[in-house]
């Protein structure tokens, strides 16, 4: 999305004032394909492991041939829904308002999705894709952005602060995190530097790691040029930083779920914690451009993703929360009760969950999602 639109003051304006794309009324034949960009490791066919595969039995029962390109930001989900091509996304927070304002997605007609009475009641009006009222999507997986540390390095006593990123260090092997430690290749992480300025700088006065009025942000870039200095790679590609913590030594990162459950999987020295100060996090949606060539598939799609035993075994496979709790207690799937408690199910108040940064907020005036982006990338190469 170019910078004038997200840096437009009035965002929430456009949000309320765009027209409505026709919703479809009814559901045909499948066409016979569907092309989806989603995050890594969201649509499985057991090409990764055998026993993870929710695309093969749709294939089939539909006739839906499922086609996924991946994206590893936010941006980079944002830009290709821009260029279209695409039937859904799984789009975080920090990218679904975005898609609403440029009308790039549509509302949908949630009496053709018979399973959305299942949806967890936390996520059926959450303000990040629904709009004045208006569903644009179906809610998918969500989780925290975990601490994710060696156990090498830091033994049996895990980190209790991300100070262990943010902030020069001795760890506990003796050694400096200089170099050691990693941070996510993406704007939104300014938000984890004013998360943890909520905790240790409360004169500040932060609210919301996504409301930052000029002071504030200041502030978060002045702590992330201070973190430039200890970053070993500004990662965003989840294999990459998975090889990083196998092969390079690396002690701390924030990641996801799925990083710290491949490496465990592998048996790696790796762990995971949320600490003292919180996590920012993300609540995925699968949502439906615009101008879907294939809206058909596109629905039976988004039902398919609400069935319990789907739910449950990606909520295994990446980490994460299914959007529908029985997945976690009705033994359809590889959850349990126990997995989804470990995953953060019943810290949802304690997440901050990613969402599109604008100028108009509670304090006034704050800084625009534009300047995030252009700012980080100055950040990143030493400015």
């Amino acid at each position: 999305m170019n910078a004038r639109l997200l840096g437009t003051v009035a965002m929430a304006l456009a949000l309320a004032t765009q027209p409505l794309a026709a919703q479809v009324t009814a559901i045909g034949p499948g066409e016979g394909r569907l092309d989806i960009v989603a995050w890594p490791g969201y649509i499985e066919r057991g090409e990764t492991m055998a026993d993870f595969d929710w695309v093969t039995r749709f294939e089939a029962a539909t006739g839906c041939m499922v086609n996924v390109k991946t994206a590893n930001t936010s941006d980079e989900m944002v830009a290709l829904m821009n260029e279209g091509g695409f039937d859904l996304v799984t789009a975080s927070g920090d990218a679904s308002l975005r898609l609403i304002a440029g009308d790039r997605v549509q509302p949908i007609n949630l009496d053709l999705i018979p399973s959305w009475s299942t949806v967890d009641p936390r996520l059926q009006n959450a303000p990040w894709y629904v709009v004045d009222g208006v569903h644009y999507g179906v809610p998918y997986m969500w989780g925290p952005n975990v601490l994710m540390y060696s156990t090498e390095v830091f033994g049996d006593t895990p980190p209790t602060s991300w100070s262990v990123v943010f902030e020069e260090q001795t760890l506990p092997d003796g050694q400096s995190n200089k170099g050691r430690v990693q941070a996510y290749d993406g704007p939104i992480h300014i938000a984890d530097a004013a998360q943890y300025l909520m905790f240790h700088k409360p004169e500040l006065g932060i609210t919301s790691p996504y409301e930052l009025n000029q002071d504030q942000y200041n502030a978060a870039l002045d702590l992330l040029r201070a973190q430039r200095q200890l970053v070993s790679r500004y990662w965003h590609d989840a294999f990459i930083q998975i090889d990083d913590f196998k092969n390079e030594g690396m002690a701390a990162s924030g990641s996801w779920p799925f990083q710290v459950n491949l490496l465990q999987s592998d048996g790696a020295p790796i762990a995971s914690v949320i600490p003292q100060e919180g996590a920012t996090g993300w609540a995925d949606t699968t949502m439906m451009h615009v101008d879907s060539e294939h809206p058909n598939c596109a629905y039976l799609w988004m039902e398919h993703t609400l069935s319990s035993n789907l739910m449950s075994d990606l909520s295994v496979w990446f980490g994460a929360n299914p959007a529908v709790p029985a997945a976690c207690t009705d033994g359809r799937g590889m959850q349990t009760a126990e997995g989804c408690t470990k995953n953060g199910f019943d810290d949802f108040d304690r997440i901050r969950f990613w969402t599109t940064p604008v100028s108009s907020c509670p304090q006034g005036e704050c800084v625009p999602y534009y300047r995030w982006v252009s700012d980080y990338i100055g950040v990143i190469g030493g400015r």
